[in-house]
């Protein structure tokens, strides 16, 4: 795809799109803004493909992470005009192929994460969880557990230290 191949575009779209059209689902609740934010995830991969480091994460991680933020500055820019149903439907997405945190389960340094996420307490372990695999956004998990947003955002960052420094040793 980085060399301008549509075919490898293709390819990669048959393979992904369900997953990540779950992912913007899931966050927008709303199919038609989750479509339009799965056309810009690949056109963004379309023309980042370049950017992409196998060393760094796998395809669909990558992908993934992608269409995650993209989904999550969407319902930002929206705001919550219409986000007034529940998103638990969004769970119900059907998808059978595996999340990407099952897929990270797959490798040894899904293994070695899970190990360190292990390490964390279990408040922390949950948010960041829930944060980057889930698409809860700093807010939303400050509101359900009931603490200030800076309190949130400094117990996931404190967590995100322990866990790169629990994966660099």
């Amino acid at each position: 795809m980085a060399d301008g191949d549509r075919q490898a575009l293709r390819a990669v779209y048959e393979r992904t799109a369900a997953k990540l059209f779950g992912v913007c689902l899931r966050i927008l609740d709303n199919r038609e803004e989750a479509e339009d934010v799965l056309q810009d995830v690949y056109l963004t991969v379309w023309n980042r493909a370049d950017s992409f480091d196998p060393a760094r994460a796998s395809p669909i991680t990558w992908l993934a992470t992608i269409a995650r933020n993209r989904a999550i500055d969407r319902r930002r820019q929206l705001g919550p005009r219409i986000f007034d149903r529940p998103v638990d439907g969004a769970v119900d997405v059907a998808d059978e192929t595996p999340d990407a945190l099952a897929l990270l389960h797959r490798s040894d340094d899904a293994r070695r994460l899970a190990e360190c996420l292990d390490g964390l307490d279990g408040r922390t372990r949950v948010m960041i969880v829930t944060a980057f695999y889930g698409g809860d956004t700093y807010n939303e998990l400050a509101e359900t557990a009931g603490v200030p947003l800076g309190t949130m955002k400094s117990l996931i960052r404190r967590g995100l230290m322990r866990l790169k420094e629990c994966l660099s040793s």
